[in-house]
């Protein structure tokens, strides 16, 4: 009580207080920290992925190669390859190397006769083989990063021939008035109707698929729209020469003309050829360079707007023989492309005038 009465326990207790707390705090720093850890587990497949990091990978050495079969870094062409051969120097003898010099330029009569001569009884003994020819183009336009697209024409030749792999070309035809069926009919269409084919059409009675071309007359467009989704690309169009008022011409042009397509190279996008035919070799050569220049000059239908020539090389050939002649095609050009020819070298060699 005299402890109390003095004030000396609170005194004791102070001090004793003080001297725990001062090793509390000493004891605080000299233990660790404690700190929350979680263990996650593992991404799906992370452990594989690294033992597979570990294995340690074979390099096989490779043999020698040739240089001529090294096709690395060596960017592979397409199948047919720009002719580079008009950049050559002209022989001037009476024999030369072929590979070292241009090809000779030979007229398409004198093509002609050459190839008649192989084809004769006593050589070849195909007398009536099939005329073929490799056209190159130009496909560049007025914008020099853009193209000509690949295309598909059919040309009407003003003498028909039987063209070799021909198929039986069945053809539909859309019309409304009597004149326009009796004039598809009296042209060789295998089917002509109005829109009594249209509804056969929808319930299924006609198969599509039996004929190859679908042509129609501009009046009965609007009632074959319901159809338009079984037609796909068969439904007529202005671009594809399937729709016209003339269906006697359109009949005659695709049951006989010449079909052909412009393949455009996949590297070189200024560049295009077509693969097509003229005729036969048993036919008259002046009917053959008729249906020469119908055939150059629906090609030229296709030539964009631009200056210089669209047609730039013209090869000759006929199987089984091998020879290939280079045609000089430029007299058998429509006029019109000849002048535009003219026009733009002369327009090049004169100067302006300030």
């Amino acid at each position: 009580m005299e402890l109390i009465k003095t004030g000396r326990v609170l005194s004791c207790c102070n001090y004793y207080f003080k001297i725990g707390f001062r090793d509390l705090l000493q004891e605080k720093f000299r233990s660790p920290t404690f700190t929350n850890v979680r263990n996650y587990a593992a991404r799906k497949g992370y452990r594989e992925a690294a033992k597979k990091k570990k294995v340690k990978t074979v390099i096989q050495k490779q043999g020698w190669i040739p240089h001529n079969l090294r096709k690395k870094d060596v960017e592979e062409l397409s199948g047919v390859k720009r002719s580079n051969e008009h950049l050559k120097q002209t022989a001037t003898d009476d024999v030369w190397v072929t590979s070292g010099y241009a090809w000779r330029i030979f007229d398409f009569k004198e093509a002609v006769e050459c190839h008649r001569e192989t084809h004769h009884p006593t050589i070849y003994n195909v007398p009536d083989a099939q005329i073929n020819l490799f056209i190159e183009l130009d496909m560049t336009t007025a914008k020099p990063t853009k193209f000509v697209e690949k295309f598909r024409r059919m040309a009407i030749l003003p003498h028909v021939y039987e063209q070799d792999g021909l198929q039986e070309r069945s053809i539909l035809v859309f019309c409304k008035t009597p004149e326009q069926k009796e004039a598809a009919k009296a042209a060789g269409a295998n089917l002509v109707g109005g829109t009594e084919i249209i509804k056969d059409i929808e319930k299924g009675k006609i198969v599509l698929p039996d004929f190859r071309f679908i042509l129609a007359h501009p009046t009965i467009l609007p009632e074959m729209v319901t159809i338009r989704g079984l037609l796909k690309k068969k439904f007529p169009n202005v671009k594809s020469g399937t729709l016209g008022p003339n269906l006697d011409e359109l009949v005659t042009r695709f049951k006989n003309g010449v079909e052909y397509s412009c393949v455009r190279d996949e590297k070189d996008l200024s560049y295009g050829w077509i693969n097509t035919s003229v005729g036969r070799l048993n036919m008259d050569t002046l009917k053959l360079e008729e249906n020469f220049q119908a055939l150059l000059k629906d090609i030229i239908d296709e030539k964009p707007k631009r200056p210089g020539p669209f047609i730039t090389r013209v090869v000759m050939t006929s199987l089984p023989s091998v020879e290939k002649f280079k045609i000089n095609f430029e007299p058998h050009l429509p006029v019109d492309e000849n002048a535009d020819g003219e026009s733009s070298d002369e327009d090049e060699a004169v100067p302006v005038k300030a």
